[in-house]
This record gives structure tokens, sequence and C-alpha cells, in this order.
């Protein structure tokens, strides 16, 4: 069974192709890890997977003050990895990043790693992107694949039914744009 460690997903994300002048993070390559522990590099599993990913402006003194402290100066550096410098596996993972110390200590005991995918994309949809645009900074092809990481939320809700009252109180100003009567 193949098991991909995704370069967006930061385990295996290399310097160069973080940007934070431009506030981007660049996605040529997945790192897939057999079951054997055997790493394969190759593209993406979609054509959409291959993408250049804006990132949040308050992410970057974060990503600057790590790569200044744990991250070598070459181009082709790891920005994560374990204790002694390797490559963040499956199996060291959690122990290597104190996960579930971490996650406790945030009050998110059980927290998994890939939980943090559908949260950012959860926030990107409620920003009010198209699917398009969700997709494309997902690497998602097909909009199922989309929809798989988007979640419903009481604030975007609240924000639907505002939107239905403001085109509710215009249509009882005299106004009836946006508004259609069906039989």
């Amino acid at each position: 069974m193949r098991r991909a460690l995704r370069t967006a997903g930061g385990r295996r994300a290399v310097r160069r192709r973080l940007d934070l002048a431009a506030r981007t993070v660049s996605v040529r390559q997945q790192h897939v890890e057999l079951d054997t522990g055997e790493l394969l590099v190759g593209p993406p599993k979609s054509r959409a997977g291959v993408r250049t990913v804006a990132i949040p402006e308050g992410s970057i003194p974060a990503l600057r003050d790590h790569l200044d402290q744990f991250t070598a100066p070459e181009a082709d550096a790891l920005i994560f990895t374990g204790s002694r410098g390797g490559i963040l596996r499956r199996s060291n993972f959690r122990r290597a990043a104190k996960w579930d110390a971490s996650t406790g200590k945030i009050g998110f005991p059980g927290l998994h790693f890939h939980d943090l995918r559908h949260t950012g994309n959860t926030i990107a949809a409620s920003s009010g992107a198209s699917l398009k645009d969700l997709m494309q900074r997902m690497g998602h092809d097909s909009v199922r694949g989309a929809l798989i990481y988007q979640h419903s939320t009481a604030e975007a809700d609240r924000r639907i039914a505002d939107a239905m009252n403001a085109k509710i109180a215009n249509n009882l100003n005299g106004s009836s744009s946006g508004l259609s009567r069906s039989g």
C-alpha cells in the first residue's frame, strides 16, 4: 500500500519551494512512503496537484523563525526534519514532532496531522472563494475531491441567513432585485 507524504503538507518541503517575499509555496512533487519504508519521489497524483499556493501573511514570521532556527541555508534543504536532520516519515513524525503533547497542550487532543488540511480548506472556503479557486488551491481536479474538505460551519450558516435577510429587507423596501418568484 502507498501513502503519500505531500510537499504541500510540509513534511518534505524544501527551502527553494518556499518564497516568503511572495508569500507562496510551490508544490511540484510528492514523496510516497511505501509500507516497506522505501520513499518514491514523483509528480503529484493529479495534474492539478502541481501548483503554487499563497501563504497567509500572519504565518510568515513563524516560518521565517523556523527557517532561521531549524533549516539549513541550501536550496534543497528540508524545511521540517527529525531531530537529527533526517526526513520525517510516517513512523517517526508523531514522536519527532511531539504531536500528542503539542495537540493536548493547545486543547486539541486526538488531532490528526491531516485534520489541518481540513481546517485550512474550511477556512479558505469561508473566504467566499469559488469552488474552482478552492480546487486549484487544494490541488484537486474533481469537484468531489474538493468537497470532501469542505465542512459546514455555524458562522457560514449565519452569513447565509444574513444575506437572505438583506434580500428580504430590500424587497420590503420596494426593491425586488435579486428575488424571483416561482410558481
